[in-house]
């Protein structure tokens, strides 16, 4: 056969000399590589050649063979051999909708088909045909062809057709399952994506919605073939996005009606498969559609195994989703805020550290977000529990449902939890402890080395979701509430051992030294960071301990580690983490939002900075005093040192106005040198070591936190706090928050003690910790009484005529203020009255004050690194600042104090005012220690921690002249008195007169 295009062969050139040069030869080798290319190519181009011959006449045969069938179907369109042809001609659209025509005009045609003699090539041929048609449906809906093919199809398909129930019952339920494995629901889900939404009244969607439910309606019982079923109808149909929008109510009620809910039980097995083949937007969809479908009141008429089967479902996709992915997304100012900033919302949780650089906001449209709300809604949810008690073993996929559900969608994890506390009165706590938590393996010291194995799966859910539960309860609960047991949801006996296993769990998690797998991994079966749960367990803890402060109710060492951790090596250990973090370059832009992000740096600062009452409070104020020391040491000042001393001139009577214009710009760490200016201008006499500053420093609070000046009022406990009013907002008011900030840190770092006392709630800022319910009944005993009141209501919320907004009061003015979005026009109901407590007492206790607050942070900061702070609570720190509110030991006074002049421990008039000091009572030794030291309350840990220490001189042999004291270096100037009695008088009468202060 002769080639293709012609014969370009050349004969071989044959060399016939002898011998050749080197270059001549490699010339003759690459000319004999190029004509081996040539060859090659030529070779493949006949190869290609004869392919194409053989394409060529295959495609004319084929042509030829498809126009013969055309001939032989369009010759006898009904007949076994016209749909042979049409069968094999394949995807051909004309022929189709002609074959459609006829047969929907006639139904008899196919009833015709399926009793005679070759039925079974019949069925065969249609099941075919009909995976034709409805791919043609799929790729033009809204043709008129589209039209008939559906109709036959619904013919094929619908077992209750003539057709079906004809001596073949079987037909609708073998082309079902064929053309089910053929991709029936990915056609449709393609039809109907591709009809407009707002088209709902096109007439294929009612053909396209029988489609869907058909073939559950001759489905065989296998359970293999139901979980195909089950598969495609979640992966391909309720994917689809806004599916009941897309169809006709008529049609939505048909297919409604029609949903296979006794099938669901079949859905576990594909559940994995569902989630591993599914966008995160498909599974949202799934979400949306399943809810309108499924509603609540549905679930009753659900078998227990249906309902489960369905709860699982939503679970995975639950589980599946982004953390956060349900959350709307946060505005990008957020990442803007500073290490003392508040948190915009009291009572939301927001992403932790890790939680944040995974967390997704899904884009969703807003009849999307519309129908999700009623999976966190109160009638979805109390529907749910309700069907826990009638079926008990409901109880743990329903606990994991709402862990899940507060994880994907946290923003509405508030109204999940009320919505649970108010179902039975709080039964749901009690039940979920003594049912489920209170045998927990969970936190027994037997345990804590296996906490994260596998095997204790099924224990976490029901601790955490407890755990949840009871912090939530906590936040709009008053101490009388607290201690009543009536309304404590749990009694104090059932909270001993549930608060010990989160503590050991908390313990356990904080001290690990690989804080990487808390990072990294997740709790078995959640989607839930070791670290996110950490931080609920110590927001539990930290909230029950608060009321075992303020009144002790737990066991003796309840919260101590006791011999699990050596003192002595906890402090070098710890103080030297503390030393390797301060050198790090990089810290997070807002420690507070983030208070474990230290404890994956340091285990022992986590561990102080969380659950620091598992530490000895005396071994934390040491730890407190060592972590200034070294950063005394690192910024080179050194107490009573002249090296770096800052040297500062005031004005008698004019003390907080100059120490405001002399120290605003200056490091207040380094050593401060005070010169006194008297009334003529002139310097007073003396030099400044250490006693003249404290002398300063005590008059300066005195003035700076003076109620007069504005900046600060009182409670009724005499307990001061920002003033909320506008005018101390004022950037004129923030610069002296600011300063005072700075200077009540000056007083920590010198650990000098401040004789005032600050509002607990106003405390907790300092710690980071937000302010509820409890907080505000020192602050607003009315408002409290009132929001207890709305707490306890039994009868109908809404004829209070309350909404989510207060009114603020100024210059007579009355100001509303919306607590949530559009709050004027959202009503106070039984279902959101705890959201509006948080909302109001957050408002009240945060809101008003947060930009005086910030100030204040922000100037204490600069003295005192906030993870210091946070190794006490708010009583604590409040003994830190002012000492120990508690009676003054004499013997440990007397141990610690030093003598000058003519004095010394046994000289007959010191003899004598001991007893006479003996002789006090209570209140007469702290004006005594007032008057020598300025501060009525002894130190923290002892008179060995007074600096200077306490001294006494004597003061001459006048027994006339009045005791005087140098309170700034803590010196008693006592006359040589020879009669107990005259000294006794002499000494009451100075503390009680005031007697000032004496530069002799």
């Amino acid at each position: 056969m002769l080639p293709l295009f012609g014969d370009d062969r050349r004969r071989r050139e044959i060399n016939l000399g002898g011998s050749t040069s080197v270059s001549s030869q490699a010339a003759i080798v690459e000319k004999a590589k190029a004509r081996r290319v040539e060859r090659e190519a030529l070779r493949k181009r006949e190869e290609s050649a004869l392919k194409i011959q053989s394409w060529w006449k295959g495609s004319l045969e084929t042509k030829r063979v498809r126009q013969h069938m055309r001939q032989l179907f369009l010759e006898d369109v009904t007949s076994l051999t016209g749909l042979r042809c049409l069968v094999l001609v394949g995807q051909d659209e004309d022929l189709l909708w002609r074959w459609s025509e006829v047969t929907s005009r006639n139904d008899q045609i196919l009833l015709d088909a399926v009793t005679s003699q070759d039925k079974e090539h019949w069925v065969v041929l249609l099941c075919r045909v009909s995976v034709l048609l409805i791919r043609s449906v799929a790729s033009a809906p809204s043709s008129p062809a589209a039209l008939t093919h559906l109709q036959v199809l619904c013919t094929l398909l619908n077992p209750l057709s003539a057709t079906t129930t004809s001596s073949n019952s079987d037909l609708s339920r073998i082309i079902s399952q064929y053309i089910m494995q053929h991709g029936l629901y990915e056609s449709i889900h393609r039809a109907i994506t591709t009809i407009p939404v707002e088209s709902k009244d096109d007439p294929a969607l009612q053909y396209l919605v029988k489609l869907i439910y058909f073939p559950f309606a001759s489905v065989s019982p296998l359970p293999e073939l139901l979980t195909q079923y089950l598969q495609a109808l979640v992966i391909h149909i309720m994917t689809i996005p806004l599916l009941p929008n897309r169809i006709h109510l008529t049609s939505l009620s048909e297919l409604s009606a029609q949903f296979p809910l006794v099938y669901l039980e079949a859905l576990s097995p594909c559940i994995t498969n569902i989630v591993e083949q599914t966008s995160a937007l498909a599974q949202v969809n799934i979400l949306a559609n399943f809810l309108t479908f499924i509603p609540a009141t549905r679930y009753a008429t659900l078998l227990p195994s249906s309902l489960a089967g369905y709860i699982q479902l939503l679970i995975a996709l639950l589980s599946a989703l982004p953390i956060h992915a349900l959350d709307p997304p946060r505005p990008d100012s957020k990442a803007e805020s500073t290490a003392w900033d508040e948190d915009d919302d009291g009572d939301e949780d927001h992403p932790t550290g890790i939680e944040k650089s995974q967390a997704i906001s899904l884009v969703l449209d807003e009849k999307t977000r519309k129908k999700l709300l009623a999976l966190p809604s109160p009638p979805h949810l109390n529907c749910l529990l309700k069907l826990t008690q009638l079926h008990p073993s409901l109880l743990p996929d329903v606990v994991v449902l709402l862990l899940s559900l507060n994880t994907a969608w946290s923003t509405t994890k508030d109204k999940v939890l009320g919505t649970l506390l108010l179902y039975g009165g709080g039964g749901l706590v009690r039940e979920i402890f003594r049912h489920q938590v209170r045998a927990t393996p969970l936190g027994r010291e037997e345990n804590l080395t296996s906490l994260m194995d596998p095997s204790f799966q099924a224990w976490w859910p029901p601790l955490i979701l407890l755990t949840d539960l009871y912090t939530h309860t906590l936040r709009t609960m008053g101490d009388d509430e607290f201690f009543s047991n009536s309304r404590t949801l749990l009694t104090l006996n059932e909270l001993v051992p549930f608060s010990r296993s989160l503590f050991n769990i908390a313990f356990t998690l904080y001290w690990r030294d690989e804080q990487w797998k808390l990072q990294e991994s997740y709790v078995p079966g959640l989607k839930l960071h070791w670290i996110t749960v950490r931080e609920k367990i110590t927001k539990c803890l930290q909230a029950i301990h608060a009321r075992d402060s303020r009144r002790p109710f737990m066991p003796e060492n309840h919260w101590y580690v006791g011999a699990q951790i050596d003192m002595s090596s906890f402090i070098d250990a710890v103080v030297y983490e503390e030393q390797q973090m301060s050198n790090l370059p990089d810290q997070p832009a807002n420690p507070r939002r983030h208070p474990t992000h230290h404890s994956r740096l340091s285990p022992r600062i986590g561990l102080l900075n969380n659950i620091p009452f598992a530490i000895p409070f005396e071994t934390r104020v040491h730890i407190f005093r060592l972590f200034i020391r070294n950063d005394m040491e690192q910024r080179g000042f050194y107490r009573f040192s002249y090296a770096g001393r800052v040297e500062v001139s005031v004005r008698r009577g004019h003390i907080a106005q100059d120490g405001y214009d002399k120290l605003l710009g200056v490091d207040l760490r380094a050593p401060i040198a005070i010169t006194f200016i008297d009334q003529f201008g002139e310097p007073e006499a003396g030099i400044d070591g250490g006693g003249v500053f404290k002398e300063f420093f005590t008059s300066l609070c005195k003035e700076a936190f003076d109620t007069d000046r504005g900046l600060w009022l009182e409670t009724k406990q005499n307990e001061i706090y920002p003033n909320p009013h506008s005018y101390a907002s004022e950037s004129h008011q923030l610069t002296w928050y600011r300063f005072i900030g700075r200077i009540l840190g000056k007083a920590l770092y010198e650990g000098i003690l401040v004789e005032v006392a600050f509002a607990g709630f106003f405390l907790a800022k300092w710690l980071g910790k937000q302010s509820f319910l409890d907080d505000l009944a020192s602050l607003d005993p009315e408002l409290y009484n009132g929001l207890i009141f709305l707490k306890n209501y039994q009868g109908k919320v809404e004829d209070l005529s309350l909404n989510f907004t207060v009114a603020t009061e100024e210059f007579g003015v009355t100001k509303v203020r919306d607590l949530i979005s559009n709050g004027s026009n959202v009503p106070v109901t039984r279902e959101n009255r705890l959201q509006y407590i948080c909302r109001v007492s957050h408002y009240r206790l945060t809101e008003q004050i947060r930009s005086q607050s910030k100030a204040f942070f922000e100037g204490l900061s600069e003295m005192i690194d906030q993870k210091w702070l946070r190794m006490f609570n708010q009583q604590e720190l409040q003994i830190l600042l002012g000492g120990v509110n508690s009676p003054i030991d004499l013997v440990d006074l007397r141990q610690h104090t030093q003598y000058g002049g003519l004095y010394n421990d046994e000289d007959p008039t010191i003899q004598a005012l001991w007893k006479v000091l003996e002789g006090f009572d209570q209140e007469q030794r702290k004006a005594f220690l007032r008057f020598v030291t300025s501060c009525s309350r002894p130190p923290l840990l002892g008179f060995k921690q007074l600096h200077p220490n306490f001294a006494i001189r004597d003061a001459g042999n006048d027994q006339n002249r009045l005791p005087t004291a140098s309170t700034c270096v803590n010196l008693l100037k006592l006359p040589r008195y020879t009669n107990e009695r005259v000294l006794r008088t002499k000494l009451l009468q100075a503390i009680s007169s005031g007697a000032g202060f004496d530069l002799s």
